[in-house]
């Protein structure tokens, strides 16, 4: 008989997006006897936690030798950095994952794909990743493939995923990712799975905007306008980049595009999101048109 998993419901919670939950479930597992390994995890997850909440003064390695926690402090370092001087905390990043004490670090390889990615090299992640050491290696593996639109490759990673445990969360969140990425004829099979983990664990920011982002490839933009009043009531959504996004998109498909609330997200998305690929996309389209429109305003 297998020993019991004393972190399964930490990572359950962390991987759906219920980030204070997880705290909270770190606290008590700090107070219960674990295996070295277990503890290091456990470690591992209340930094990223603290990450995803944005509680980044908590993300601090100080005098720790120990890589993960190095690279989540530098994935710390990098999210406070503004972008243009963030090359210097990619190097740093870099040398540690070449360090020797870091070499084959399955932890320090996810943490550095995050990073990578954030910075805009796929390449990069994916060389950290794509070996499929762990199930979160792979699950991020179906992530980047789906954005290079690798379709073949997510299916492949997706299969390996639940080769290894078909009922798992991350097996089920990749599933439901894969299922929207290939349109309306199966965004439907995403909403299912979402709302399955919904009912199972509790709906959450993250649930909710990958449920909207199924509903509005299905055409429910209704439902999807549901999801996001739910994320921005419910959890404070109109503070979340994603939310923003999700909600700028979906008043216009319902033709609430030029109203109050649209415009009022579109200014929140510019003034508090502008690293965002989303909101770089727009200012790149606005200052193209605004040089086009002048060259007609002067002739």
């Amino acid at each position: 008989m297998s020993e019991p998993d004393e972190l399964y419901t930490l990572r359950a919670q962390y991987w759906l997006g219920h980030y204070a939950l997880a705290l909270d479930e770190c606290r008590s597992a700090a107070r219960r006897p674990l295996p070295p390994h277990l503890k290091t995890e456990r470690e591992e997850l209340l930094f990223r936690c603290h990450l995803a909440l944005g509680q980044h003064d908590k993300v601090v390695a100080g005098t720790s030798t120990a890589p993960a926690l190095q690279a989540l402090a530098i994935h710390s370092q990098f999210l406070n950095t503004p972008a243009e001087d963030r090359v210097a905390v990619v190097g740093t990043l870099k040398t540690l994952l070449a360090s020797p004490g870091a070499a084959g670090n399955t932890s320090v390889q996810l943490t550095a794909c995050h990073v990578f990615l954030a910075a805009g090299k796929l390449k990069e992640a994916l060389e950290c990743v794509h070996l499929g050491l762990t199930m979160e290696h792979l699950a991020m593996c179906v992530q980047i493939y789906l954005k290079i639109d690798r379709f073949d490759l997510a299916n492949d990673a997706l299969g390996l995923l639940k080769q290894a445990d078909e009922d798992s969360i991350l097996a089920q969140l990749a599933g439901a990712y894969i299922a929207i990425a290939g349109g309306r004829s199966s965004a439907g099979d995403a909403v299912h799975v979402l709302a399955g983990l919904s009912e199972q664990y509790g709906p959450s920011l993250t649930l909710l905007n990958v449920t909207a982002a199924a509903n509005m490839v299905g055409g429910r933009y209704e439902a999807a306008e549901g999801n996001l009043s739910a994320a921005v009531e419910e959890f404070g959504g109109e503070n979340d980049a994603d939310t923003l996004v999700n909600l700028v998109v979906c008043s216009q498909h319902l033709g609430k595009g030029k109203g109050v609330d649209a415009a009022r997200y579109l200014e929140k998305l510019k003034t508090g999101c502008a690293d965002h690929p989303f909101v770089q996309g727009l200012v790149q389209v606005e200052g193209a048109f605004e040089r086009e429109s002048a060259k007609y305003l002067t002739a």
